[in-house]
Parts: structure tokens; C-alpha cells; sequence
């Protein structure tokens, strides 16, 4: 009886993690009715982190008010697993971009505070392991909103309060941790993203996503240099050089204002999940991987859950194929890493709206004949 790990990626906008997985174990028990099928839908720190990591941790979801990404009000859950002590904060609910409308999506006008107020909410809980999802974001104040929220005052010239958002980036003339909470020192924080952009410069937070939050290359370029300025604050005033930090540059540089303000180590998100999940001891035995995310090419290299997932199974020698519902022209290095093949989610043309509503019955056709092919060559 063979043994197949199923180990999708939620699917943006269609399908989560757990949906996909299911879907494809369906597709798969009508090519090998007998097989034992290990579902372990992952996360790599984008949306659905807090989702794959409730059952994880036994979590149970909490939900606050707090500060959304346009300073109005917006409810936000995180996952608080009492018998751990650990809570989950995925930034996108509380300073997300999905929501905002079209027309509200200003990255020089958002801020991250309504996650400082989510992780000052667990503190509150009493966490002692707080794990920060970054993506997702609609924001770009590297961090200072988030660290707002702890205690940390952002002051100008005059020694006013500066407002936490990145327009207001470079007016910041002083940092001030006088007030910063006490709690953040006896607490693990690690901040999980599946991107290890630096702070700033070409690959920086500001001119790779800004953009997509609808910066204009004006402002694109004002937030660059505010992120920086920024940084040179953090070195002069806090003796820290984050402005290479791998991961720095995640969801608009907050990745580098955890690191600086909360003390928060970066890690990859997928392989804090995959290690959450005790992968490697799935692994054990199996015959086949199958993982799967929306879109797979040359980035899914740099931190995505499917070259995680990869990864770990060469690593036992186990073949793993991915399926997606895009593939990008340059996957030749997926392979070295362990992906063995690629399938395509869409067995024919059709819209990218008829493939998001089909997406769990056509990832369903697709595993099955994936598993066909992988065992009829065997």
C-alpha cells in the first residue's frame, strides 16, 4: 500500500491549505483507492499561517478591535494556545491589504498598528512565544505603527509624535524606547515570511512591493528613502544594522522593525511550519509527495512551501511532484531542489476566473493523474 504526503500551499483567492489538501487526496483515491494518505496542509508566512497553525498548537481563535491599515477600526483574530503559551498573529488580518478597497490601497498612508495592538493583545494573554505572520500587508511603515503599539515613541525634530505610516518616514528625527513594553524582553518572538528581501534598494520593501499597494514610482521612491532613513535611526539611535537583514524588506520593512523593536528573530515561515508539523517524521516511509500553490516559478525558490516541502523530501529521497495553477517559463532550479515535476492545475484554456471557482475539483483531476503517471512508471 503505498504512503503519499499530501503537502499543498493554500491556493490565493480560491482554496486554503486544508481545502487543497482534501481536494487532492480525493483525486487520488480514485487512482489508488488503498493508499495511505497523509494530509499536512503548510504555510510559508503568507495568508493562512494562522489557519494551518490552530490545529498545530490546539489553538483557539480570539478576536480584538484594533487599528486597521487606513486608522480605522477593524475586528482581528489571533490563535492563542493556552497549553503552549503561544499565540499566532497574521499580520494581513489586522493591517492587511485585502482589506481595503481599490481606491483606500495608499502605501504611503497605512500603518502597522493594528499588529502591535494584536501582539500587545497577547502579551496580555499571557504569551511567552509570539509567531508574527508577515504578508499580506497593505502597509510600508517599516514597522513603526507595530512598534507604536509596544511603547516605542517616534519622535520629529520638535520632539512631537510622528505619525506611523510611511509618508511620515522621514520625519522621524529621534526614537525614543523609554515606554516600550517590559513584556517584549521575556518573550520569544519570531517573525515568519516567505520572501528575504533586504530593507531597501532594488529588492527592498518599497520598490519590489510598493506598487502593489498603490504606490506611484514617486512615491516609491520616497518610501525608499524613508525606509532607509529609518534605518540609519536604528543603527545611531539602537546600535542595530538591519538594513540587510534577509527578510527585513517583508510586508513593507516591518520585518526589519520586529527585528529591531521587538527583539524578533526572522526565520523562513515554511520551515517553522514544517517543523511545527514534524514533517521529517512523516516522511518516514513514504512514497511520493504531492504540494501545490497558485503559482509556481523561479521565486518559488526563495522561501515558498512547495520548495520547503521539496526540499525535506529529497532530503529522504522521496520524489515530489507540485501542481499549480501557473507556471512561470524559468523552473529548471525547482528541480535541483527537489521537484521533480510540475503539473498544471488547468487541464485546457480557460479564465483565471473559471479556474479559481473550479480550483478544488480541477486539483482533484490533477493529483489523480499525477499519481497515474508517477506509478505507472514506477
Amino acid at each position: 500500500m503505498p504512503k503519499i504526503i499530501l503537502a499543498p500551499n493554500a491556493l490565493k483567492d480560491s482554496c486554503t491549505a486544508a481545502t487543497a489538501a482534501a481536494a487532492m487526496a480525493r483525486g487520488i483515491a480514485r487512482a489508488l483507492p488503498d493508499a495511505e494518505l497523509v494530509q499536512l496542509p503548510v504555510a510559508d508566512g503568507g495568508d493562512g499561517l494562522a489557519e494551518v497553525l490552530t490545529e498545530v498548537l490546539d489553538g483557539e481563535h480570539r478576536t480584538f478591535t484594533v487599528t486597521g491599515p487606513r486608522f480605522t477600526p477593524v475586528d482581528a483574530a489571533l490563535v492563542w494556545s493556552p497549553a503552549h503559551r503561544t499565540a499566532v498573529v497574521e499580520m494581513a488580518l489586522a493591517s492587511g491589504l485585502a482589506l481595503l478597497a481599490e481606491h483606500q490601497r495608499d502605501a504611503t498612508a497605512t500603518t502597522t498598528l493594528g499588529t502591535g495592538e494584536l501582539m500587545r493583545a497577547a502579551l496580555d494573554l499571557g504569551a511567552k512565544h509570539i509567531i508574527v505572520g508577515l504578508g499580506g500587508s497593505a502597509t510600508n511603515d517599516g514597522g513603526v505603527g507595530m512598534a507604536q503599539a509596544l511603547g516605542w515613541r517616534f519622535l520629529d525634530a520638535a520632539g512631537q509624535r510622528v505619525e506611523p505610516m510611511g509618508s511620515r518616514l522621514a520625519d522621524i528625527a529621534r526614537i525614543d524606547a523609554t515606554d516600550k513594553d517590559p513584556r517584549l524582553a521575556q518573550t520569544r518572538i519570531e517573525a515568519v515570511c516567505d520572501v528575504d528581501n533586504p530593507l531597501t534598494g532594488s529588492r527592498g520593501a518599497a520598490r519590489v512591493y510598493g506598487p502593489q499597494k498603490g504606490a506611484s514610482q514617486a512615491q516609491v521612491d520616497a518610501l525608499d528613502a524613508g525606509l532607509a532613513h529609518l534605518a540609519g535611526l536604528i543603527e545611531r539611535d539602537l546600535g542595530l544594522r538591519i538594513s540587510d537583514l534577509p527578510g527585513a524588506g517583508a510586508a513593507g520593512g516591518i520585518g526589519a522593525g520586529l527585528a529591531a523593536f521587538a527583539g524578533a528573530t526572522l526565520r523562513p515561515g515554511a520551515e517553522l511550519v514544517l517543523d511545527l508539523l514534524e514533517l521529517d517524521h512523516h516522511l518516514a516511509g513514504a512514497d511520493l509527495v504531492l504540494t501545490a500553490e497558485g503559482r509556481i516559478d523561479h521565486q518559488t525558490a526563495h522561501g515558498k512551501a512547495p520548495a520547503a516541502v521539496a526540499a525535506r523530501a529529497k532530503a529522504y529521497g522521496i520524489p515530489c511532484i507540485a501542481i499549480a495553477g501557473g507556471i512561470g517559463d524559468d523552473i529548471a532550479a525547482l528541480h535541483a531542489i527537489g521537484i521533480d515535476a510540475v503539473f498544471s492545475l488547468c487541464h485546457g484554456p480557460m479564465s483565471l476566473d473559471a479556474a479559481l471557482a473550479n480550483a478544488q475539483p480541477l486539483l482533484a483531476d490533477a493529483a489523480e493523474q499525477a499519481v497515474r503517471a508517477f506509478f505507472a512508471g514506477r
